[in-house]
């Protein structure tokens, strides 16, 4: 799909697979439901990162950068968005 249609193939490519499964998982593992909760607001934090690290490798690639630059370029600001997201809710916490 992702070929023919690569705005489809994007799309099905986002939807919450990994995230539904380890849900799934968990909750047959036995695991409390405070777990599975905790489990369900880390990927809730995770989200704003992993949508700026995808936006970053977009305009990477759009403005012809290599294909593993941009993914490095891409994770660094991931990474640096989540630091900073760590510190700012131990801010808001606080």
């Amino acid at each position: 799909m992702a070929k023919r249609v690569p705005t489809y193939g994007g799309i099905v490519a986002a939807l919450p697979i990994v995230s539904l499964l380890s849900i799934i998982w968990l909750s047959v593992q036995g695991e409390k439901k405070e777990v599975v909760s905790q489990f369900t607001l880390g990927v809730l934090y995770g989200l704003p990162g992993t949508i700026l690290l995808l936006a970053v490798v977009y305009i990477c690639l759009k403005n012809s950068l290599h294909l593993f630059m941009s993914l490095s370029i891409g994770v660094m600001c991931w990474g640096l968005f989540l630091g900073l997201q760590k510190i700012v809710v131990k801010l808001i916490n606080t």
